[in-house]
């Protein structure tokens, strides 16, 4: 089913654009704010890919920081630790989940945030309910 733009806010410059949610891939548009980082994890149910649109990040993946302008494309396999940090200035990228997955993390995610803020114990189950694990903080630094 391609849902060509439903948007999740999460308020801040921070959005979520479904753009694709098939059986065997799900693609989301993110929009970033600078400095964002989500804590490490890995996906227990699928691999992704990111494709940077504008601004600069750092992805993290196991123990290699890549730092991505606009046309890189970073993949992360099945199971491994990552997250990634926005730089300097928001950032836009494409999030590619194979089979389709973290729509519903999102969603859950943007709702939980609409009711307040979210301890580090509702976000490890909101992470566990969409098979993804929490495995550290946020990185400490931006290269």
């Amino acid at each position: 089913m391609v849902e060509r733009g439903r948007t999740i806010d999460f308020g801040g410059g921070f959005t979520v654009t479904v753009k694709a949610d098939e059986a065997d891939a799900s693609v989301l548009e993110t929009t970033e704010p600078p400095g964002l980082s989500p804590p490490f994890h890995i996906h227990r149910d699928c691999a992704e890919g990111f494709y940077v649109l504008e601004g600069e990040y750092v992805m993290y993946l196991e123990d290699r920081e890549i730092v991505c302008g606009p046309g890189s494309f970073v993949f992360v396999p099945l199971g491994a630790r990552h997250t990634f940090r926005t730089g300097q200035t928001p950032g836009r990228k494409l999030n590619f989940y194979f089979p389709a997955a973290m729509i519903g993390y999102f969603e859950d995610l943007a709702a939980a945030l609409g009711r307040g803020e979210v301890d580090d114990a509702e976000l490890e189950a909101i992470a566990d309910r969409h098979a993804m694990e929490i495995v550290g903080p946020p990185p400490d630094r931006y290269i």
